[in-house]
């Protein structure tokens, strides 16, 4: 019944969408600003041009917020790293690693502040925080797995088990990004790509 109604002419969906994009936004430039601790809910509304009523419609506390942002980084990141290597032509495994990093570095350090709000700010906030991390941990990691298998069957790399490979990558590639974060004189993206590239060459290719 509520999703026909409308408000000033302007759909109740539509102004919800509308309220949950700007205190996103907010999210974002404070979060990466001021500081996820440091942020308060009520600048966050004001930043968004709301009421205190306005978050609470949305979210149910700040950490809400932040999970969501992170979810939506990481989304971001996997699908565009997913869609690439679904459609990638080449076979050659270091081409694909290649390409692998490349987009997912364009994608996370297109911006910035997702970049901080990911590596930097969401970093050891809460339990539920810290489960979600493990499962894009999770998630990122059988990407990976994937990549070193087709690496394998190529007779690029020895055919093992890959798990605790891809888990090291991930972990040495957030370590990268965060330093990456911690710096003003920030290295160049082609720095950090270089190393991931090494690295995930090195350890997949290794002989156990």
């Amino acid at each position: 019944m509520s999703a026909g109604r409308s408000y000033g002419g302007v759909p109740l969906a539509r102004r919800r969408e509308d309220r949950r994009a700007r205190l996103l936004a907010a999210g974002v430039e404070l979060f990466t600003s001021t500081g996820y601790q440091q942020t308060k809910i009520t600048e966050l509304c004001a930043a968004a041009g709301m009421s205190n009523r306005g978050f609470y419609q949305e979210f149910d506390t700040k950490e809400a917020l932040l999970l969501e942002l992170y979810v939506r980084t990481n989304q971001l990141a996997f699908d565009h790293v997913s869609q690439t290597l679904t459609t990638l032509e080449t076979s050659d495994p270091a081409g694909r690693i290649d390409v692998l990093i490349d987009v997912y570095l364009a994608a996370v350090t297109s911006d910035p502040r997702l970049a901080r709000l990911n590596y930097v700010e969401a970093i050891g906030v809460s339990p539920a925080v810290e489960a979600l991390h493990v499962e894009w941990v999770g998630r990122w990691s059988e990407l990976i797995e994937g990549e070193a298998d087709r690496a394998a069957e190529a007779g690029f790399a020895p055919r093992r088990d890959f798990r605790l490979t891809a888990i090291m990558i991930v972990g040495a590639i957030t370590g990268l990004l965060r330093e990456w974060q911690n710096h003003a004189a920030r290295y160049p993206t082609t720095e950090i790509a270089a190393e991931a590239k090494a690295l995930i060459l090195a350890s997949i290719t290794r002989r156990v």
